[in-house]
């Protein structure tokens, strides 16, 4: 009889689950279920006005996932729930909640759902930029060693300065909170009844090391009295390692998804992270980009390094045995999509829909004939800030050589490239700094539907791309995880047997590798004048907007 493992993925926009065949790797099925709120960048449900660079989200929404989508997938195969063996879930992250002692949301509580610290701050809330400085300056006056582990400098997405920006700006919410807890580890309560932390947010988001543990209470109190305490009153938990088993479906997560109580449900994982065994890797060397809305690199590791504005590096924090490496770029389908919905004439989209294309796939077929350089065009992918390897949100988009002559699909492409120079700015920062990336390796819908954009990613980077061989990777990978939980099959097994690769490719074409490393050369001088500090107007035109905005 055959068995299965359900992965559920849980993004930006949406959730979904993916139902897969642990001996054979076959996906079964698969559903997805959009967020109800989506992302509250400007308002909360009840109509009250969020600030610049805010980014929440609702927990509700991630239940209707669970409520939705795993049914779905059972009854879209019709196999028998006593065949399911295993739940894994992966999250964005850091995307974090405050939550009542048994794990009741703050926004759930009717006195404080007119207020916005009260509800989940998505990865991509940003507006903790004030305090993310505020623990880069106190490390360092502290003497903290956490930093190095980080390449020098914290994020504001990250766990502590969102969980600080509440005690500074919303000291009653601070106090009201249990706990201040992931989603990823959230909604793994909600399916077992059961609070666990997992190794991989705690250690890549959370400041926390195998070895070290989390940075001292001397500094927490130096970030604000009311943190003094925060890691024993506020996260206080025991970090279990991933590919554990978290606990067993309960009553309640089986009257809600339909699964059978006691099913295994493995320890959550972040959503990058987690794809890294779905394509088969499971040794150094080999970087795995994850491309959405944004794009996180994951590769593996055999010492430990420092190397200046990665996102982080964690032993056994992506598979055991090895220090899992992460960095990425916060904009990458982001400003595609910021694009298309501001910057598009409505002829283009006219002429898309004769053609029955989305508009991406038409710009995409234009931008296609031109070569590189073509277009005169060269652009900085710092439309949502920078994550690797400057660590600054205060950062700004910019394109240079625009005329009156420059076409949509000339800006399309040229934001395209800007993410493929931002990407190999990346890989030579490792690759100067003692970690080697000898191939790289693709998953996310931009993978499977933008062949133009991986050619330009290999010939920009000058290293032949493989594919992931499912359209959901991150959902695959909490399959494996799941799988490997229940204790039915192996974790080096579940991946032999459920991982995959397309057939497909994409070497460097030394024609255009040799013109855009010339493209490339002017970009890294922007990028260090723009970023390093020699020219501010990014950051003072931002101050001067904010200050504009209270008049």
């Amino acid at each position: 009889m055959a068995k299965y493992s359900i992965g559920v993925d849980f993004g930006s926009l949406s959730g979904r689950a993916l139902l897969v065949n642990v001996e054979t790797g076959e996906e079964v099925a698969a559903a997805v279920k959009e967020y109800t709120h989506g992302v509250m960048s400007e308002r909360l449900p009840c109509g009250k006005k969020l600030g610049e660079d805010w980014a929440l989200q609702h927990p509700d929404d991630y239940l209707e996932v669970f409520g939705s989508a795993i049914p779905a997938v059972i009854k879209q195969s019709g196999i028998d729930v006593n065949d399911v063996v295993g739940v894994g879930i992966d999250f964005t992250a850091c995307t974090v909640l405050p939550v009542l002692s048994d794990g009741t949301p703050l926004c759930a509580l009717p006195e404080y759902k007119s207020n916005p610290h009260a509800y989940v701050k998505l990865w991509k809330h940003h507006a903790a930029q004030a305090q993310a400085n505020t623990v880069n300056e106190t490390a360092r006056k502290t003497g903290e060693t956490f930093l190095e582990r980080y390449g020098g400098k914290i994020s504001s997405e990250w766990e502590i300065p969102k969980a600080l920006q509440i005690a500074q700006d919303a000291p009653e919410i601070y106090k009201r909170a249990d706990k201040f807890i992931e989603a990823a580890d959230w909604v793994v309560w909600k399916l077992t009844g059961k609070e666990t932390r997992n190794s991989c947010t705690a250690g890549y988001k959370g400041l926390w090391s195998k070895k070290e543990g989390y940075p001292s209470k001397k500094f927490f109190k130096a970030l604000d009295p009311l943190m003094e305490n925060f890691v024993e009153q506020k996260i206080g938990c025991p970090i279990t390692p991933i590919g554990d088993k978290a606990g067993e479906i309960d009553e309640f997560a089986s009257r809600l998804t339909g699964l059978k109580k006691g099913t295994a449900v493995a320890v959550a994982n972040v959503d990058a992270h987690v794809a890294l065994p779905a394509v088969g890797v499971t040794d150094a060397g080999k970087m795995l980009m994850i491309m959405g809305t944004s794009t996180c690199d994951i590769f593996l590791g055999t010492t430990e390094k420092n190397v200046p504005g990665m996102c982080g590096v964690v032993e056994d924090g992506v598979l055991p045995g090895f220090f899992g490496y992460e960095s990425g770029q916060s904009c990458v389908g982001d400003h595609f999509d910021w694009f298309v919905k501001t910057c598009v004439p409505p002829a283009y989209f006219d002429e898309a829909n004769k053609r029955n294309q989305n508009i991406h796939a038409y710009l995409v077929d234009k931008a296609s004939g031109y070569a590189p350089g073509e277009s005169g065009l060269l652009a900085l992918d710092w439309w949502n800030g920078n994550r690797s390897v400057l660590v600054d949100v205060d950062l700004t988009g910019m394109m240079l050589g625009m005329t009156l002559a420059t076409r949509p699909e000339e800006m399309y492409r040229a934001l395209i490239e800007a993410t493929a120079y931002g990407k190999r700015m990346i890989i030579e920062t490792f690759e100067k700094n003692g970690v080697r990336i000898d191939e790289l390796y693709a998953a996310g819908g931009i993978a499977e539907k933008n062949p133009m954009m991986m050619q330009i990613y290999a010939d920009v980077t000058k290293k032949e791309i493989k594919l992931s061989g499912s359209p959901q990777a991150c959902a695959l990978g909490s399959a494996i995880f799941g799988a490997a939980a229940s204790g039915y099959i192996e974790l080096n097994t579940a991946i032999r047997n459920m991982s995959k690769l397309k057939d497909i490719v994409y070497k460097p074409l030394p024609k255009n590798a040799e013109i855009y490393d010339k493209l490339y050369a002017e970009f890294e001088r922007l990028h260090d004048y723009f970023g390093r500090g020699e020219n501010n107007v990014m950051k003072s035109l931002k101050k001067i907007k904010a200050e504009a905005e209270k008049c």
